[in-house]
């Protein structure tokens, strides 16, 4: 016999997860479409060639990558971004001037699975293609913070920085590029590793102590770009969003593709780390068009929204409760015909309606119905005996408050459309 099981970092969502991930999916929809962003989709599989070199040494090293049945290197989708470029590239005279999408699908890396980390999770990605104004990226941090304000979240923090803070320091001679390089991989884990970790990190790679930690005060006391400044004022015409933002010098996110500004999100009361990260990237989309195309956004991880949700008692008391609103039992094989008929006529005015299919017991008919209809947390179910099915009418019986009355069709309409 088999053995049913799913594969270390896949999972499987039965419906009451299921649905949680759709409540969250339906109200970032929402949000982007009214930004004005438009959806897209990709394919799972990819040529190696448009992923690979895109995401630094680890991206490569934690891609799916294989040999297809035609002999091909092909690789699985490890983020949105590059598939986006790969789009805009492929189909520039038909997309706008300005392209903003959206898209919510699933990715994939050979991640060592701990808590929050899996191999498979969904991404939800906004991005601002064609446009190289502050403002653009302005606009995709608003539109990360209007999505989480949505989801119910009030305290959380927008941590903003620019690329150009580090070449900056490298432009002036204060740090050689290949410092910089072996920083801002080290200054991006300062969260995990702390202060510490980060000169420990740098000596590891070569440097001396002292001038490791010259490297990292030179990083921390940059002050904002001009862009940053640029960013903020609009930001703070936002009265909601003008005391989450934060300008932190030491945010790095070692994505090799950023090339301006940066930023993520973190919630107040889940300190497993950011939600949310993005920035701007103008020369990724160049290596497939051979011009630039500047280009900002960012990622939601799916997977940690869902779990300071969970955390913070953000999700609907009834989103447990079935989509179906109404439970037609059946009394009797002399009945079943009138609550065949009920449940099509309730289909047709929308009302979600199941039937039941279970086996119908002679004495006590309605026990294993109920039953159901409360394991499922049905609120409504409704009941044809003989005597409605003589007068035309039906039982109506509350769930919850276990109270029943009997209603005509029409009657019965506008309770379960409430």
């Amino acid at each position: 016999m088999i053995k049913p099981q799913t594969l270390k970092g896949f999972r499987d969502f039965l419906p009451q997860e299921a649905k949680k991930r759709q409540y969250v999916i339906d109200k970032l929809k929402t949000v982007f479409e009214t930004f004005g962003f438009e959806p897209l989709e990709t394919p799972v599989l990819e040529y190696e060639e448009i992923l690979t070199g895109k995401y630094g040494e680890e991206g490569d090293q934690l891609m799916y990558r294989f040999e297809d049945n035609g002999k091909r290197r092909v690789a699985m989708r490890y983020d949105q971004t590059v598939p986006l470029s790969r789009v805009v590239a492929q189909y520039q005279n038909e997309l706008p001037t300005i392209f903003k999408r959206y898209q919510i699908q699933p990715v994939w890396r050979a991640e060592n699975t701990q808590k929050g980390r899996y191999r498979e999770f969904l991404q939800c990605d906004a991005d601002i293609v064609g446009s190289s104004s502050p403002l653009a990226d302005a606009e995709v941090i608003a539109t990360a913070a209007k999505a989480l304000k949505a989801l119910g979240f009030n305290d959380f923090t927008i941590l903003m920085n620019d690329r150009r803070v580090f070449s900056e320091l490298v432009n002036n001679g204060s740090v050689s590029q290949n410092e910089m390089d072996l920083a801002v991989v080290a200054v991006d884990k300062l969260k995990k590793i702390g202060e510490e970790g980060v000169i420990n990190e740098l000596v590891k790679k070569g440097l001396s102590s002292d001038r490791a930690k010259k490297v990292f005060d030179l990083i921390r006391n940059q002050e904002k770009t001009d862009t940053m400044q640029d960013i903020t004022l609009y930001l703070e015409t936002q009265p909601e969003l003008k005391a989450k933002t934060k300008f932190d010098p030491t945010l790095a996110r070692g994505l090799n593709y950023y090339t301006g500004t940066i930023f993520e999100i973190e919630i107040e009361g889940y300190p497993i780390g950011s939600v949310c990260g993005g920035g701007r990237y103008d020369s990724l989309i160049g290596m497939f068009t051979g011009r630039q195309i500047p280009a900002v956004g960012f990622a939601f991880g799916f997977d940690r929204i869902l779990e300071a949700m969970e955390a913070l008692n953000l999700f609907p008391k009834d989103l447990a409760n079935s989509v179906s609103k109404v439970l037609v039992t059946i009394f009797t094989e002399k009945t079943k015909q009138q609550s065949l008929e009920i449940v099509s006529r309730l289909r047709e005015k929308n009302i979600n309606a199941e039937i039941y299919l279970g086996e119908i017991k002679e004495k006590n008919p309605l026990e294993k119905q109920l039953k159901y209809a409360d394991q499922k947390q049905i609120p409504y179910v409704i009941i044809i005996g003989p005597e409605e099915a003589e007068k035309k009418i039906v039982t109506l019986k509350n769930l919850q408050t276990r109270e029943q009355k009997t209603y005509t069709f029409e009657e019965l309409l506008p309770i379960l459309q409430s």
